[in-house]
């Protein structure tokens, strides 16, 4: 079996912090058919970017800023055989969202081509903070001058 390529989004300090799974939102959810072959490394980045891409319309409804550039994206997983694990965290445990935000995740993932599979966990550690926003989200929210 091919070996997972692991691409690390960590875009804000030239440190890896190596995010640690904390909850788990079950089982990956299958999509209705396999890929005929293994991705190949290229492959494997542009499936990254459309990720990436559809990651940008999933929104925190109480923050008009998607969750990609609110640095709520730790880390994407893609397999050659197109399964893909995102680890990512919320602002807070106790965000409203926690319950569905996660799925939408995994829901709107799964509807890129070439994905097989999707998976979210939930990571806690290291703990979400504002300097985890991209420049285009601190303006947008205001807060460039923080």
């Amino acid at each position: 079996m091919a070996k997972p390529v692991d691409l690390n989004l960590s875009r804000l300090t030239g440190e890896k912090e190596e995010p640690q799974a904390s909850q788990t939102q079950g089982p990956a959810k299958p999509k209705k058919q396999k890929l005929e072959a293994d991705l190949t490394e290229e492959q494997i980045g542009d499936l990254k970017n459309k990720i990436i891409e559809k990651l940008h319309t999933c929104f925190d409804p109480e923050i008009p800023v998607n969750i990609y550039e609110l640095g709520l994206i730790y880390d994407i997983i893609i397999e050659p055989d197109g399964a893909v694990n995102i680890l990512m965290t919320l602002t807070t445990p106790a965000c409203p969202v926690a319950g569905s935000l996660p799925g939408e995740v995994e829901t709107k993932v799964l509807q890129v081509d070439n994905v097989t599979t999707t998976k979210v966990d939930l990571v806690w550690d290291p703990p979400w903070d504002k300097d985890r926003m991209s420049e285009a989200a601190k303006l947008q929210l205001g807060m460039d001058d923080w």
